[in-house]
């Protein structure tokens, strides 16, 4: 199993966009045959994705999904420092 922590710092001007553009982008990783867990919390202008994957080709797969490139793409526009994502082993 694969485990990906995200972070998104939005724009304060953008806390409601981006909210919108994040919850799609869960509902439709979801749906991902590969996806185990895409969990989505949040802080003020921050907002966290904990992701789990059966195995690196299905987190693969997901990479290349057109919705997760259009995010990546908008978030250009709406985020307040650039993505960070941390793939993860868990050790307790």
């Amino acid at each position: 199993m694969i485990s990906i922590t995200a972070i998104i710092k939005s724009k304060q001007e953008k806390i409601e966009e981006v909210k919108n553009l994040i919850q799609n982008l869960v509902l439709q990783t979801r749906k991902e045959e590969a996806c185990i867990r895409y969990d989505l919390h949040t802080t003020e202008n921050v907002f966290i994705i904990w992701e789990e994957w059966k195995d690196q080709a299905g987190l693969d797969i997901h990479n290349n999904q057109p919705y997760l490139q259009d995010f990546i793409k908008q978030s250009e526009s709406f985020a307040s420092a650039p993505i960070q994502v941390y793939k993860t082993v868990q050790i307790l």
